[in-house]
């Protein structure tokens, strides 16, 4: 049982904390997770903000919850778990003080989480004056989103200024792709099942698939996303940590160090994309005006309200790990805004059977393919060959055995990434979040792609609505494959 605690969420008032933060707690509350006698204190910067944090809170959970969740005697509840306070995070004032006083008046030795819900470039004044101000514990844990820098430069000065207040233990650097029960679902698929982890090599599979596609614009990022790009913004984190997922060995235990050793031996085997290497195995692209579900929406410069930029919206990367278990395997990893649908899922395609006994008149027979879609539905599919029923010819058509996890668990849970790791950093269980060698390492390999495209070219263009540019296709199609497009047929 999780004893109680207090979680500051810094930039309280921010779209991620009413978004997603909040959201996740009161989910918490309702599954009887939320301790009694804990304390959610959301930092605003203005006292009028302070006096109307409640009611803002009350109107974003009536937006961002489900209509199955939200109802008034429950909100009546959480809201009492709330605690809004004032502070400035880089200016020591005298309302740092009153935060202390909130924190020691009630059970000094409980323990503290400080959630960073701000700007990676202000994470190392607010810990700093954390620590001046006396208020970092023994107990205590901050929580950092990403991405933290723009390339492994930046992103060491930002977790050495961190580390001058918190040790390792109590960084917990989020990814919310890391909390979908579905990609931890992957481990359990791989780790307690033989049929799969036999079948988990480069003998067996053909090749792998991780896309994460966005139907979104900039909406209200535009001047960070064009410092950052789709690469910086989704490559570096989510979709390399969900390839260490997929191809890590199996740790001794799963406890965090044995899953962070097995993660970074990826990230070290992943071969080097270096000069002429960038420009035969990466396409990056910029979306232009075009219709997306009926509607006609804006190009990337339009949105951006600029006359030009080179920054990428979309990335298709052919990558190899240098392995016993994965050597030859090519493993595609593609991400963009503005495509054709909203989807992120892990597509593993197995070789050919080695001898087809059928001859033409069956039809073709396609590999079979292991489908884990972690959004918009959470999802398990496997794809097999089969005889059609409908028909006393020998004919085979392949057949979808489908796990809808949505569907299998309809007691009232509801699946929520930030639930999960705000709870997880709560009970000090770092299994699911990112070491600084992960990060140190992921920057190693993403660094020197960024400065091929700072030497040469600019980005494909592609219309919105579309699966990106024709390149990301050619990209496949040089070893035979085809990009499995959110449960379109090939």
């Amino acid at each position: 049982m999780l004893n109680p605690f207090d979680i500051v969420i810094f930039g309280g008032g921010g779209d991620l904390a009413l978004r997603k933060l909040l959201p996740a707690m009161y989910r918490a509350y309702q599954e009887g997770n939320l301790p009694e006698g804990s304390r959610i204190l959301p930092t605003v910067r203005e006292e009028s903000k302070q006096q109307e944090y409640i009611e803002t809170a009350h109107q974003a959970l009536q937006s961002f919850l489900g209509a199955d969740e939200f109802n008034e005697k429950d909100w009546f509840a959480f809201s009492e778990f709330l605690v809004p306070v004032v502070v400035n995070v880089t200016d020591i004032d005298d309302n740092w003080d009153k935060l202390k006083t909130t924190l020691d008046q009630d059970a000094a030795d409980k323990s503290r989480v400080f959630y960073l819900s701000l700007p990676p470039a202000v994470y190392g004044k607010c810990c700093e004056i954390l620590s001046l101000k006396s208020l970092i514990t023994e107990t205590s844990r901050v929580v950092v989103e990403k991405p933290i820098g723009y390339c492994g430069k930046s992103a060491e000065e930002i977790n050495g200024k961190i580390a001058e207040f918190f040790t390792e233990e109590q960084i917990f650097r989020i990814d919310h792709y890391l909390g979908k029960e579905t990609v931890q679902n992957l481990m359990a698929l791989r780790f307690s099942n033989a049929l799969f982890e036999n079948l988990w090599d480069a003998k067996s599979i053909d090749n792998i698939q991780i896309s994460i596609s966005e139907t979104v614009g900039l909406e209200a990022r535009a001047g960070f996303y064009d410092k950052a790009g789709a690469l910086r913004d989704m490559v570096q984190n989510h979709l390399l940590q969900l390839l260490c997922l997929v191809a890590m060995e199996s740790p001794h235990k799963l406890n965090a160090n044995s899953i962070r050793t097995e993660k970074l031996k990826v990230l070290e085997a992943l071969r080097p994309l270096v000069g002429t290497d960038v420009d035969d195995n990466i396409i990056r692209g910029q979306y232009v005006p075009g219709d997306l579900q009926g509607k006609l929406v804006p190009g990337y410069l339009e949105e951006l309200g600029e006359g030009s930029s080179i920054t990428e919206t979309f990335v298709a990367i052919r990558a190899h790990i240098d392995n016993w278990r994965w050597s030859g395997v090519p493993f595609y990893l593609r991400t963009g805004k503005r495509m054709h649908k909203r989807c992120a899922e892990i597509v593993v395609e197995y070789k050919p059977v080695s001898h087809n006994v059928y001859d033409d008149s069956v039809g073709p027979i396609q590999p079979n393919r292991l489908v884990i879609r972690l959004q918009p539905e959470e999802s398990i599919q496997l794809t097999l060959m089969s005889k059609r029923l409908d028909n006393l010819d020998m004919q085979l058509e392949p057949v979808t055995l489908n796990i809808e996890l949505s569907e299998q668990y309809k007691n009232g849970f509801h699946s929520d990434a930030y639930k999960r790791l705000m709870l997880d950093a709560a009970a000090n269980n770092p299994a699911l979040f990112i070491h600084r060698h992960e990060v140190r390492q992921a920057w190693q390999w993403i660094d020197p792609i960024v400065a091929r495209w700072q030497e040469k070219g600019a980005p494909a263009l592609y219309r919105a609505g579309s699966w990106g540019p024709e390149g990301a296709d050619e990209l496949l199609q040089e070893n035979g494959h085809v990009w499995f497009n959110a449960g379109e047929k090939i």
